[in-house]
């Protein structure tokens, strides 16, 4: 994950942002429901962000960080082909977000899934190691339940 700034902020041009500095701006959270990667991080270091607005789409948060309404914290993949004026900076500590997909049988699954994660375990060690500020581990594991100790139900994919 990114922090996203204006483009005339004064910590605009360092090369990468602490979160430190983050939460003495004005934060425009992104609502995301119950866990959010950006404010699990800012508990870790025992600071709390300045919460100026809470926003459900990225995209009017980059809208907002460009007319100065304050800075955010987004996934990389969101800001990679985006024509908004703003800066997006590393962040440390570094702010990463897990993926996972599990499913309870592949052979229930709609064909596009079935091919995303045959793709995936096919070209895993050609996948990316390190983009800035994420990785992508790929691990296969059992699903239990825990309501039948014992009973798989399912796998589930660690990305």
């Amino acid at each position: 994950m990114l922090a996203i700034l204006p483009k005339g902020h004064p910590l605009a041009g360092q090369k990468s942002i602490t979160l430190a500095e983050l939460a003495k701006e004005p934060y425009i959270l992104l609502e995301e429901g119950k866990y959010s990667e950006p404010m699990a991080a800012f508990e870790k270091e025992g600071l709390k962000p300045d919460i100026e607005y809470t926003i459900h789409d990225d995209h009017t948060i980059m809208t907002m960080v460009e007319a100065g309404l304050g800075v955010s914290i987004l996934p990389e993949l969101m800001l990679r082909r985006t024509n908004y004026h703003i800066s997006c900076l590393p962040i440390e500590p570094p702010v990463r977000r897990t993926l996972a997909v599990a499913y309870k049988d592949k052979d229930s699954l709609p064909i596009a899934s079935k091919y995303f994660i045959d793709h995936m375990m096919e070209h895993k060690e050609e996948l990316p190691q390190n983009i800035l500020t994420w990785r992508i581990k790929i691990t296969m594991f059992d699903v239990y339940t825990s309501s039948q100790p014992g009973k798989k139900v399912g796998k589930s994919w660690l990305f």
